[in-house]
């Protein structure tokens, strides 16, 4: 008569253990290909994602699908993913609050410059654009979407978010400048041709970086839009402080 066996109950306690794994890893590997796909403007087709995120094609494709499947990303002509409508109700969700105390002062400042003012959020080493508003009195404008994301450091919200971490050793001295002066103004670092003028937001958590960040082809608009730009981040941060 064989023996029978009775599991132990440190393996009866580590089985859902292995369950979550499981799951935790298909969870991670769609949040990341969801940051690849959001990340890359041109977009990434299943290869690219397969070998980035360093998985089977087939795995991939099947990440790729479900994520299309919740309008997170979408499946264009070229038969590359590039972000979904679904990211942009994420991205209203976040900092919710503050995103809804800021727009109306952004919409004033848009329509007063004639330029693009947008609320870029520091999301890891990125940043990346939570409320984007165009202006209503001008015809011709440069503007960009919500969820778009350009490295921290690189361009004016860059330079503005990495001016709000503490200063350290051996800094890029744009960082250091931008934290003295309160304001960081760039040219051609993220388009071509575009100029870009943002302010940091002092906010009472000081692990909420956001500023606000105006892009423009005109270089008479980025000049003189400084003024405007620092009321208008002094009047969202005060909104937040109240």
């Amino acid at each position: 008569m064989d023996e029978q066996r009775t599991t132990p109950v440190s393996e009866q306690r580590t089985a859902p253990k292995t369950a979550r794994s499981a799951g935790s890893q298909t969870l991670a590997r769609g949040l990341s290909a969801l940051q690849l796909v959001a990340g890359t403007p041109q977009g990434l087709g299943v290869q690219e994602v397969a070998e980035r995120l360093g998985v089977h094609r087939t795995i991939a494709h099947r990440v790729l699908t479900t994520l299309a499947d919740f309008h997170l990303i979408s499946r264009s002509g070229d038969g590359r993913y590039r972000a979904g409508v679904g990211t942009v109700a994420l991205a209203r969700g976040y900092a919710a609050g503050l995103r809804e105390t800021a727009l109306p002062v952004l919409r004033r400042a848009a329509d007063e410059l004639g330029a693009t003012i947008a609320l870029i959020a520091e999301e890891g080493d990125e940043a990346v654009a939570v409320a984007v508003v165009e202006p209503q009195s001008v015809d011709y404008h440069l503007s960009y979407r919500v969820g778009s994301r350009n490295p921290l450091g690189v361009g004016s919200a860059g330079l503005a978010l990495a001016s709000l971490h503490p200063p350290y050793t051996g800094e890029p001295e744009p960082v250091a400048e931008v934290r003295r002066s309160g304001y960081a103004t760039t040219y051609g670092q993220v388009e071509p041709g575009a100029y870009g003028v943002a302010v940091p937001l002092r906010l009472p958590d000081p692990a909420t970086r956001l500023c606000v960040n105006l892009i423009t082809s005109r270089e008479d608009v980025a000049q003189t839009s400084l003024h405007r730009m620092l009321a208008a981040a002094q009047e969202i941060g005060e909104a937040a402080s109240a």
